[in-house]
């Protein structure tokens, strides 16, 4: 990216996303260097990806390039809006009411529980045997 931009970085469960804002854009989002529609081919996980685009209305304004590791697809998705609407702020303080109302400037906390020994899972306890 040669112009300017705005950085962020959005996270969920163990998802990590770095995320790029460039303003006077074209509305393109690469993630990993692959378009947004090949990267993520659940629609809902794209329109995961493109809520705060357009609950500000700058979907076909900006340009977001992303770089995410870790977790699943969907983890990666929620980290990557995440990321976008940090970055939004960041561009724009004015946009800081809308999406926090919306709560994607939340960051969503909940993990997967650790297994405890002498349980198979972390709550799941063995089998019971009355004889």
């Amino acid at each position: 990216m040669t112009q300017q931009y705005h950085y962020a970085n959005g996270k969920r469960k163990t998802s990590v996303a770095r995320v790029y804002v460039q303003p006077n854009g074209s509305g393109e989002v690469v993630i990993n260097g692959v378009p947004a529609a090949q990267y993520f081919t659940v629609s809902t996980q794209l329109g995961t990806i493109l809520e705060p685009l357009q609950a500000v209305e700058q979907d076909k304004l900006v340009n977001i390039m992303v770089k995410v590791f870790g977790g699943g697809t969907t983890g990666q998705a929620q980290a990557i809006r995440h990321g976008i609407a940090r970055g939004l702020v960041k561009m724009d303080i004015k946009f800081r009411p809308v999406l926090k109302r919306m709560g994607f400037l939340t960051r969503d906390a909940r993990t997967v529980e650790r297994k405890k020994p002498g349980l198979r899972k972390a709550r799941r306890a063995p089998q019971w045997a009355k004889r």
